[in-house]
């Protein structure tokens, strides 16, 4: 992990980012795949494992009255037909999002029996309206948001490792790259000595959360 995410911190990418890049390693992407407010061609894609045949369609714009405009996922429609995709990807969306339910109803109904959902939001980050920052999630309200729409299966996941790298994250804006770098490495030793000492202090310190469930039959 520590060479992934040095690479990554290396390249500009910020601490909470990094990590919810390794988390996603070895999740596959197979058939008609759907990324809410994704845009299109989305960096973490490439992270993920698409098998052939695959397609992923961004989901942000509409066209209303034969102009172009933003998608209001509080209250439109997503454009498909209902059990008609395979995968939903949700990353960085559901913080934005004041009227939350309306947008996991809409995926749970646009996705066919046995398709998956694999999101994230992040938690101990700083604030980032775009437009909007509402809210930030626990384990516990996302796992009762995504069983109360009607999923299964769900798995939610801490992203993160201890407070000293949740600290860095919140500085390394404001740092040259020429100390970003040391200080990562410091933050991440730290939190690696600290969880040895007490192995569950990471749950309390995450920068964010990989959330996975599956529509059944039964849902």
């Amino acid at each position: 992990m520590l060479i992934f995410l040095l690479r990554e911190i290396l390249q500009g990418k910020s601490m909470a980012r990094a990590l919810m890049h390794h988390s996603i390693h070895g999740v596959q992407l197979t058939g008609n795949v759907v990324d809410v407010g994704g845009g299109r061609g989305a960096s973490y894609l490439s992270y993920m494992e698409m098998q052939d045949n695959t397609t992923v369609a961004g989901f942000d714009l509409k066209e209303d009255k034969g102009v172009v405009v933003q998608l209001d996922f509080e209250k439109d429609r997503l454009p498909r037909e209902t059990a008609s995709v395979d995968h939903v990807l949700m990353f960085n969306i559901l913080e934005h999002i004041y009227h939350y339910q309306y947008l996991v109803g809409e995926v749970a109904r646009i996705m066919k029996d046995g398709a998956k959902l694999t999101g994230f939001v992040p938690f101990l980050v700083n604030y980032h309206p775009d437009p909007h920052d509402y809210f930030r999630y626990t384990h516990e309200a996302l796992e009762l948001i995504l069983t109360e729409a009607g999923l299964k299966n769900v798995v939610v996941r801490e992203v993160g490792k201890g407070p000293f790298l949740v600290n860095f994250n919140n500085l390394a804006p404001s740092l040259p790259r020429i100390v970003a770098v040391p200080s990562f490495l410091i933050a991440y030793f730290f939190d690696t000595l600290l969880t040895q000492l007490r192995p569950k202090i990471g749950k309390r310190y995450p920068l964010g959360y990989l959330f996975l469930a599956t529509k059944s039959a039964s849902s």
